[in-house]
């Protein structure tokens, strides 16, 4: 299936001289991460706050991005200097799905939304990476098989950002139908990741 993360070995490339950078600066891989968790939820606070200043809804692509970047550099510095660790899988995890809540769930709290598309697509979302680290959990390597994997529901949601602001009429009639296949999506990955599990 069709995933952003196909292209993650180029958009790392692309990363390599923030990465050393950071590791001069003496920036450690738990450090980015819970740097993206923070991030997270401050795109969180943005999202809530937005009914009543709209504008707050543009800093969600370029907010998602940096997470994107971030959730790259983390790995990318445990594993380049040496700096990997039960605590740093845990936050990595962990992280993970608590910036999924953190920036997704909101939208449920937004005007003229439909709240229930929005929560089954948050609980899926969990099902979901919960699907990829129980492959490592029984002995095989984790899986991030999309559609509608980490990288693709970040660029969804920054889109869906996008056409919030701009076309506001046609996010809220639709967001139900547009969540729901979103939905279907990820419930397509979930049984993707878990078929591979057993294989």
């Amino acid at each position: 299936m069709i995933s952003l993360y196909q292209i993650k070995p180029k958009f790392q490339q692309l990363l390599r001289p923030i990465l050393s950078q950071l590791y001069k600066w003496g920036v450690s891989a738990n450090q980015i991460t819970i740097a993206s968790v923070v991030l997270s939820f401050l795109l969180g606070i943005c999202v809530l706050i937005s009914a009543q200043y709209p504008k707050l809804i543009l800093v969600l692509p370029l907010g998602l991005l940096l997470r994107m970047m971030l959730n790259a550099l983390d790995g990318m510095m445990a594993r380049t200097y040496n700096m990997q660790s039960q605590l740093g899988e845990i936050l990595n995890e962990t992280g993970d799905v608590l910036s999924d809540i953190a920036i997704v769930l909101p939208f449920a709290f937004l005007p003229n939304l439909s709240s229930s598309s929005i929560w089954i697509f948050v609980l899926l979302s969990v099902l979901n990476e919960f699907a990829g680290v129980l492959s490592k959990a029984l002995g095989k390597q984790r899986r991030y098989d999309g559609p509608m994997g980490k990288s693709d529901r970040a660029l969804f949601i920054g889109l869906y950002s996008l056409v919030y602001y701009f076309w506001n009429d046609f996010a809220q009639q639709y967001s139900g139908n547009i969540f729901a296949i979103a939905s279907i999506l990820i419930a397509i990955s979930t049984f993707i990741r878990l078929k591979k599990s057993l294989v």
